[in-house]
């Protein structure tokens, strides 16, 4: 997979950046230390001075690759999901069994995520992190329907959908596909925030993972 993924470029709509980060290495160190500085302050504490004064760069060369920190996060967000949903593709393929191409892709969804070295800028373990305690703010905002049209969260939909599939797929009689899905992928990023923050409110714990309660649900869910 890391030489695979090595040679691939993680599609992120146009209309998120101003200058795609990829293309620069002040864009990729961007990238790199603005996921650090979000995971130790917060978001909210997150500003682009504080990201230039670490990067050793002026806050202005920021704004010439995204408009504001909450594009940043949209960025960031839909870069994850599309790294997310090439490794949905490599674990499900030349796998007949449907159930088991379903359990896989759960799986690659739910788990405890480690970092991926073939991705020298970005390390997805960190960004895993700010996704479970950031995501939501990506789209909890006046400006969501504006942003969904303009094709933000494309990227995180095609995960979805692509778990919609294969439940489909798996039970055509089952009537709440597209709930099922998307409870699975915002809810597994919850389950992770109570399991490190709100630990009596869930069974995940250190002994059972997220993983293993949507794989459990999944199998009691559809005939």
């Amino acid at each position: 997979m890391e030489n695979m993924l090595a040679s691939i470029k993680i599609q992120v709509s146009p209309k998120i950046y101003l200058k795609d980060p990829e293309t620069s290495t002040l864009g990729q160190n961007i990238i790199r230390e603005s996921i650090h500085l979000i995971d130790e302050i917060g978001f909210e504490h997150f500003t682009f001075k504080k990201l230039g004064e670490r990067i050793q760069s002026n806050e202005s060369s920021i704004y010439r690759y995204f408009e504001n920190k909450h594009k940043l996060l949209v960025y960031l967000s839909s870069w994850y999901w599309g790294w997310m949903d090439y490794r949905i593709t490599l674990a499900t393929t030349n796998i007949s069994d449907v159930r088991e191409r379903l359990s896989k892709a759960v799986t690659v969804v739910t788990e405890n995520i480690k970092d991926d070295s073939a991705t020298t800028h970005v390390d997805e373990s960190v960004l895993s992190r700010i996704i479970v305690m950031e995501f939501t703010k990506t789209f909890l905002t006046k400006e969501v329907d504006i942003e969904n049209r303009d094709g933000f969260f494309l990227v995180y939909k095609q995960v979805i959908n692509r778990l919609i599939a294969l439940i489909s797929e798996a039970d055509p009689d089952y009537k709440f596909s597209k709930s099922l899905a998307s409870s699975i992928v915002e809810g597994s990023l919850h389950q992770h925030f109570l399991k490190d923050h709100l630990k009596t409110i869930t069974d995940c714990s250190g002994q059972v993972s997220p993983t293993d309660f949507y794989l459990d649900l999944i199998s009691k869910t559809l005939r």
